[in-house]
């Protein structure tokens, strides 16, 4: 793998593990759920119309638009509002824990929907496994305080959004173009945001702290993400780019560990080291190795023509 697709790889992993700091900051800032995901949805569309103005209105006009709704729905309108309403009750820590039963999902979901995938035994207790995990979470972290079991309910739904977004760019978009198909998506989660994003309207200009965290979420986690994604994915593919998903949230727990002075508990690093597990297992053992190999494995890019043995790399929060 070469340079630039190193730097990808490890500003990826990191940009996708922050969300949940800033999303942290910005609810706990008086922000509400549905006026926070409605603004990085608007910041993040206009940056992508900025860079692909004609493709992205191509999209909108003339691209498979129901695909486009139903993506735009399943990845962005239902789960960036429910993790925001979630981290009012829960930890960022436990949200992005939570979120890493996607690779778990997206398993569960291909034995109803994606028949190439044969469930295996593997897979099988990967799922397991990674069930377990979110148990021990629940169980032990959060039993005593309904609220917190209500803010990892709504995440966990927001995580079956992010796996069925995928398996929606499998099946109808692939063969798009990403930087279209994202800006198009953005606009249409956006517009379907803004009945509630008014309703819910700041009535007083919120703190400086809350209102950054809204502009690195649409800039950074939201419009530069993707196109760092088109860089890694047109180096590797997008099957051995899909690894940055085991980075993403060990990255967020530290994040909040060390800048919002959040403790996770026995519970919830058990829950984590459970759930990788199992979704190390449900992906086939798709763990990322070790520099070396890593470099040998994806130095050499295969042909275009080559199908994906994986679904597309999901988009985080």
């Amino acid at each position: 793998m070469n340079r630039r697709a190193w730097i990808a790889f490890a500003t990826l992993s990191l940009i996708w593990g922050i969300p949940y700091l800033f999303i942290k900051v910005a609810v706990d800032g008086g922000i509400s759920p549905f006026f926070l995901a409605w603004a990085r949805l608007v910041l993040g569309a206009s940056l992508l119309f900025a860079i692909v103005p004609r493709q992205g209105l191509e999209m909108l006009l003339r691209g498979p638009r129901r695909w486009i709704l139903a993506y735009a729905t399943a990845e962005m309108a239902l789960p960036f509002p429910l993790i925001a309403a979630g981290e009012r009750h829960v930890d960022s820590s436990v949200a992005a824990i939570v979120i890493a039963t996607v690779p778990l999902l997206i398993a569960l979901l291909a034995l109803r929907f994606d028949h190439t995938e044969r469930p295996s035994r593997k897979r099988m207790v990967g799922m397991l496994i990674g069930l377990g995990g979110v148990v021990a979470l629940v169980g032990i972290d959060l039993s005593t305080e309904p609220s917190e079991i209500f803010g990892a309910a709504a995440v966990l739904l927001a995580a079956f959004g992010y796996a069925a977004g995928p398996m929606i760019i499998k099946r109808h978009l692939v063969g798009f173009d990403p930087r279209a198909t994202m800006a198009a998506s953005l606009t249409v989660a956006a517009v379907l945001l803004t009945p509630a994003a008014f309703l819910t309207f700041p009535k007083s200009t919120p703190p400086g702290d809350a209102l950054a965290s809204i502009a690195v979420l649409g800039i950074v986690c939201t419009a530069t993400a993707f196109v760092i994604l088109m860089v890694l994915v047109k180096e590797v593919g997008a099957g051995r780019a899909s690894i940055i998903t085991y980075v993403n949230p060990v990255v967020a727990v530290t994040l909040g560990v060390i800048v919002l002075g959040e403790s996770p508990g026995a519970g919830a690093i058990a829950g984590l080291l459970l759930i990788l597990a199992g979704s190390w297992l449900s992906t086939d053992g798709r763990l990322p190795p070790g520099p070396r190999a890593i470099a040998t494995r994806l130095g050499t890019r295969r042909p275009r023509t080559e199908p994906e043995a994986t679904l597309p790399v999901r988009i985080t929060a």
